[in-house]
């Protein structure tokens, strides 16, 4: 992505093997570090699985409420089985703020060239990977 390779390639037939194997190790790596969201599903949809950008953001949004969901549950359970509950105010603040913040990143996004934002994006997933990377081994 930082080399400027285009990621809007033509539709192309897609690798549904290759696209297992990234949601697996994607998969992993959310349960070894905790994180995987949409900054490395998309890269793994788009770089490794062949899937054209707009339709791995729609994907990516799709897939992590999913993970959402079932990540909700789990912890949900667990937490009602201790006597303990979440708070719902801070959860509420915290949602808010997301929605707030992603109308505004779509208003900055659309008026930044693309190139920037593919540069942009490269650097950010650069900068996470070092930071998750050496929180999780030390």
């Amino acid at each position: 992505m930082w080399r400027g390779r285009s990621v809007d390639k033509p539709a192309q037939q897609i690798n549904i093997a290759k696209v297992i194997s990234d949601g697996l190790a994607v998969g992993a790596i959310t349960g070894f570090v905790g994180v995987g969201g949409g900054f490395l599903i998309v890269p793994a949809l788009v770089l490794l699985g062949g899937v054209p950008m707009v339709r791995a953001i729609g994907t990516s949004l799709l897939i992590i409420a999913l993970k959402s969901f079932v990540g909700f549950a789990k912890y949900y359970s667990v937490l009602t089985a201790q006597g303990l509950s979440f708070d719902w105010p801070i959860i509420a603040m915290v949602a808010a703020a997301g929605i707030v913040g992603s109308f505004a990143g779509n208003f900055i996004g659309s008026r930044l060239p693309r190139q920037t934002l593919q540069k942009g994006f490269a650097l950010f997933l650069g900068v996470m990977a070092i930071i998750v990377l050496t929180q999780s081994v030390l």
